[in-house]
């Protein structure tokens, strides 16, 4: 299996690390670059730029999109390394090649969206693999079966146990912990979080409403098909892009989709506001599905919905 190294902001590290934040946003400051170095739930180590020249932490590669930088704060917050919109925004600018115009956080960046993080401290950071060129920009592949890459991970794995021995944890790296997952050689499936969900749901479905097929970003959000509080998983099957307003009538139970994928509105909500016809257009209408198979909703989920949350 291989894992990805790549260099890493120090600001932005300690900033991450002094709230133990779970899932970040390794942000890159053009948004021009795809990234194929590895596939999702491979290991990816946060190496410190110079002076410090160490592995400072790690965490799973989830997700890779490019976003405006405006929608990237909205969806992570400080999970960006930065306390506001502004900051990271500096933080950014002072990166690009091109400077920032209009709007804060108009232009697109790369987000490459980590779960299941690790920060050590300073004591415990791990020795940079012995031929990581000083001239490498972005980062470097390791395979982790052999030579530094089975190093750095194997002594990464071990100071993650020893932070979640010492109490030093989060909910999914007590997780981690309890199932051995540190120092498998393996792919994991990443459990993404509530930032992660969202970014992957509207990819999935092309930036539009499976509904309406508005392609608006500020109005477009990842409604759970079945509520996270109710058991439902960060997962893209168990979430549609919608319209806002049609997600909080969908949360509402007032629209949901049948088993032939199709919207359907309820009559109460005509009983219950005496409107709604903007939404009655849109009754028997086969919702917009992602083009990867993998991705459709899980018709599990929506039988829940129609049977615990809608109201013909």
């Amino acid at each position: 299996m291989m894992g990805w190294v790549a260099n890493t902001d120090y600001s932005w590290f300690t900033f991450l690390r002094n709230r133990r934040a779970d899932e970040v946003n390794f942000w890159q400051p053009s948004g021009g670059r795809g990234f194929h170095a590895v596939k999702p739930g491979a290991p990816f180590f946060l190496k410190l730029k110079r002076p410090h020249d160490a592995i400072g932490g790690f965490g799973f590669f989830a997700h890779h999109s490019v976003l405006p930088a405006w929608l990237a704060w909205d969806t992570f917050r400080e999970g960006n390394g930065a306390p506001d919109l502004d900051t990271m925004c500096r933080n950014i600018e002072r990166l690009r090649r091109t400077p920032g115009g209009g709007r804060p956080g108009s232009y697109d960046i790369g987000c490459l969206v980590l779960t299941g993080c690790v920060f050590f401290a300073d004591e415990d950071w791990v020795r940079m693999p012995y031929d990581y060129a000083k001239n490498i920009v972005q980062g470097k592949t390791y395979d982790l079966r052999s030579g530094e890459g089975e190093r750095i991970w194997r002594e990464c794995s071990e100071r993650a146990s020893a932070v979640a021995s010492r109490g030093g944890l989060t909910a999914d790296m007590a997780v981690d912990a309890a199932a051995g997952r540190y120092g498998k050689i393996t792919l994991i499936q990443p459990r993404l979080g509530q930032g992660a969900f969202r970014v992957a749901v509207l990819d999935a479905y092309g930036r539009a409403c499976a509904v309406s097929t508005e392609h608006s970003l500020p109005v477009l959000e990842a409604a759970h098909i079945r509520g996270y509080a109710e058991g439902g998983a960060h997962d893209v099957r168990n979430g549609i892009c919608l319209r806002s307003d049609i997600h909080r009538l969908f949360d509402a139970g007032y629209v949901t989709v049948d088993e032939e994928r199709r919207f359907v509105v309820s009559r109460r909500l005509k009983d219950d506001y005496d409107n709604g016809k903007v939404y009655y257009a849109f009754q028997g209408r086969t919702i917009e599905l992602p083009r990867d198979p993998g991705q459709w909703p899980d018709p599990t989920s929506l039988q829940w919905h129609r049977e615990r949350r809608f109201v013909a």
